[in-house]
């Protein structure tokens, strides 16, 4: 069939941005702010677009008819981009043997990514064998149906540290985690979040209340991005984190770096005003304004508008909660 000479290059880039649903962002429900998640979905809405999403497009379409060839290209290449999964990868590139006096085991060195977004930052944790049995075993007590069909590499009598086993090992560690990702309940739940973060964690509380906040801050920095994915749903979860990060700021000695993650701790908090942290925070924000020469009357009406609406109660101080987390 003979080509239409009409038919443009901007043409044929106007049809493909006609049939594009804009992504907008839409307020989560209720259910999906109680519950951690890690993934950006417009796919439904691009095979079920609505009445709204079309008259989008259209309008999208019109207000673009007057774009160059390159400006399209550029137009399309960002709708894309916004649609794109927003996912976690996990690879394990390495490992490495660690004998005590005693004992033998491998440590396995996990890289958690993440894709379809501007984020470029990575996570790197260890764990050994007994690591991903324990979260094996603790999963099939909630996810037994879930995990039916997940299989899990079985510990040798002999061989366990041969190069070939370890390698076997990596593979089949990383499928199995990748897997247990790609399963919404499990991903979200308490037990896989905690085997990804939670020794980390105890190690950071630990130097926190043993004095050694440099070291402390230096591990609470490092996982906070990755809590930060793996509950992106649920931004309340992270709030002891960003006080503990707070505290140790403080006790460095840097009031300015304390105000800025106390601030993001509020804004976590600011409809959960019952939460055990927040009083603490509160008070401990006033202190940290009044010593930058920030505001600090709007934090104290805040704080003032709380006690009035509560039976007085012991109240402890934000380091105070902090070196209780994760005490055993």
């Amino acid at each position: 069939m003979e080509q239409d000479p009409h038919y443009t290059e901007e043409g044929e880039l106007l049809e493909a941005v006609s049939r594009i649903t804009p992504f907008s962002a839409t307020t989560p429900s209720d259910e999906e702010q109680n519950q951690p998640t890690a993934e950006i979905s417009c796919q439904m809405r691009k095979e079920n677009p609505g009445k709204d999403d079309l008259q989008d497009s259209n309008a999208s379409l019109s207000s673009n008819s007057s774009m160059t060839t390159k400006e399209l290209q550029e137009y399309w290449r960002n709708e894309k981009r916004q649609c794109r999964q927003v996912k976690l990868l996990f690879e394990i590139p390495s490992t490495r043997i660690v004998e005590h006096h005693l004992s033998k085991y491998v440590m396995y060195k996990i890289i958690i990514l993440q894709t379809g977004s501007f984020d470029c930052n990575r996570s790197v944790i260890e764990r050994r064998y007994s690591d991903f049995d324990k979260l094996h075993r603790n999963l099939l007590q909630d996810f037994s149906e879930e995990m039916e069909d997940v299989t899990f590499p079985k510990k040798t009598l002999t061989g366990n540290f041969t190069e070939e086993i370890i390698n076997e090992r990596k593979l089949a560690f990383k499928d199995y985690l990748r897997l247990l990702y790609s399963m919404k309940y499990i991903r979200r739940s308490k037990k896989f979040i905690d085997f990804l973060t939670r020794p980390e964690l105890e190690e950071a509380y630990g130097c926190l209340r043993g004095g050694q906040y440099t070291k402390a801050l230096e591990i609470l920095l490092e996982v906070i991005g990755l809590q930060e994915r793996l509950t992106r749903g649920n931004p309340v979860s992270i709030v002891p984190t960003l006080c503990a990060i707070m505290v140790c700021h403080k006790d460095l000695e840097n009031p300015a770096s304390a105000f800025e993650y106390g601030e993001k701790a509020l804004l976590r908090l600011h409809v959960h005003t019952s939460h055990r942290y927040y009083i603490p925070l509160l008070e401990t924000m006033i202190t940290l304004a009044y010593e930058l020469g920030k505001d600090f009357l709007s934090l104290q009406e805040k704080l003032e508008e709380w006690k009035s609406k509560k039976h007085p109660i012991k109240i402890f101080t934000l380091k105070e909660l902090a070196v209780r987390e994760y005490v055993q």
